[in-house]
Parts: C-alpha cells; sequence; structure tokens
C-alpha cells in the first residue's frame, strides 16, 4: 500500500483563503502566473508574443528564456480557460500525491518535452523548404518563412503531462467530459485525446494546434511517472 503524501498548506489567509487557499501551493501559483500573464498579453499582446512566446530557434523573434515562458502564455480565453480548468482538476490531486517538488518537475519537464518534439517536428519540416529555396522556390520560401514567425504558447504540453500522470496513478477513475458529457475512466480519457493528438498531428487536419508538443508533454509525464515507480521513490 503506498503511503500518499501527507500535503500541508497553512496560507489561507487573505484572498487566497478562499476557493485559491484549497488548491495545494505549485498548483495554486502556476495558476495564478497564468493568469497574470494572460491580462498581461490582453494589455499588450504584441509584445508578450514576440518575448515570451516560443519561436523556431532560427527565428529573429527567438530568445533562450522563451523555452519556460511559453508555458505561461496564451492567445485567448478559451485556450486559457481550458488548459486551467485542466490544471486545476487534475493538478491539485495530482500534487497532494506526490508532493510539491515532484509536481513542478512533472509541470516543467512535461512543458520541455513538448518544446522539444514540438522543435524536432520543426526542423523535420524545414530541412527540404531549405534545400527548395536554395533552388529558387518561392513557395518554399514562403512556408519556411511562416515557420519563423510563428509562435508556439500554451500550457497544453505541460497540463498534458500532469494529465498522464494522473491517470497513471489513479486509472479507473471515471471522469466525465464537459462537451460532449461523456463519462469515462481516466486511463482511457487519456488515450482518447492522446490518440486524437496524434491523429490530428499526422494528418494536419486541425491547423493551428501544436499537436506534437501535446503528445511530448504527455511522454515526458508517463516517463517521469514511470521512472519513479521502478526506482521506488514514487512516493517519498
Amino acid at each position: 500500500m503506498p503511503q500518499y503524501y501527507n500535503y500541508r498548506d497553512d496560507d489561507r489567509g487573505g484572498f487566497l483563503g478562499g476557493f485559491l487557499g484549497n488548491i495545494p501551493k505549485a498548483t495554486r501559483n502556476i495558476f495564478l502566473v497564468n493568469v497574470l500573464v494572460f491580462i498581461a498579453t490582453s494589455i499588450n499582446r504584441e509584445f508578450m508574443f514576440e518575448y515570451f512566446a516560443w519561436f523556431f530557434p532560427k527565428s529573429p523573434f527567438f530568445h533562450w528564456w522563451q523555452a519556460v515562458t511559453y508555458m505561461f502564455m496564451h492567445g485567448g480565453f478559451w485556450h486559457i480557460f481550458a488548459n486551467m480548468w485542466g490544471l486545476l482538476m487534475f493538478g491539485s490531486i495530482l500534487e497532494r500525491t506526490i508532493g510539491y517538488e515532484k509536481f513542478l518537475k512533472v509541470y516543467f519537464l512535461s512543458g520541455i518535452g513538448a518544446l522539444l518534439l514540438h522543435t524536432g517536428v520543426q526542423f523535420v519540416e524545414a530541412m527540404p523548404l531549405l534545400d527548395k529555396m536554395a533552388q529558387g522556390d518561392a513557395v518554399a520560401r514562403s512556408s519556411y518563412y511562416d515557420i519563423l514567425r510563428t509562435p508556439m504558447l500554451g500550457a497544453s504540453g505541460a497540463v498534458f503531462g500532469i494529465q498522464v500522470a494522473y491517470a497513471m496513478l489513479y486509472p479507473d477513475t471515471v471522469l466525465t467530459l464537459m462537451f460532449p458529457p461523456v463519462s469515462m475512466r481516466a486511463k482511457w480519457f487519456v488515450a482518447v485525446f492522446i490518440g486524437i493528438e496524434l491523429l490530428t498531428g499526422i494528418t494536419g487536419t486541425a491547423a493551428g494546434i501544436a499537436h506534437f508538443a501535446h503528445l511530448g508533454g504527455a511522454l515526458v509525464g508517463f516517463l517521469l511517472i514511470a521512472y519513479w515507480k521502478k526506482k521506488g521513490t514514487l512516493w517519498n
């Protein structure tokens, strides 16, 4: 029988004493930073996108810190709503289960994994375009410039890692989607979403969404929980 993490969070006064006070510290702080960054983005969208979203390393807009800041950026209300709903729903339970430090590792390493897979796919797409550009292909030049100037942003990859980690620890928990209102076990919930992301990523049927970033985050979440379980350190 695993020993569950005994979480204590005594910071429940003031503004955080209500709804947010019942959310574990790491999950709560990540939520607040995302909301604050979203407000800043709403005030000056162009500046925030240019400096804090992730750009392809060959892009003139690329900065090294974007590897972290991109996962706190969102493009619109429904974008941040979906990600923060997933963070609060799964992250609160996961953090109470594995603890503050391991939870942060899942979140940030899943976000980095999302970035690496997304950028790796971009490199694969860019290489043949460079060859065609050398031959004077104007269409290839336009496509390559699209890669350079298109940002990636959002907590989705990190949240996918959290969802997979949750499903590995609570596989038979029954979850109900908001839309459509379908109930299924957590393990099938995650499997369906990964399947959809893989299919749409390969076929390109849902443009404008970084499907491989979601898959990268999910993979890291899986690997971390599997590693900690194998080493017998998950519950420490």
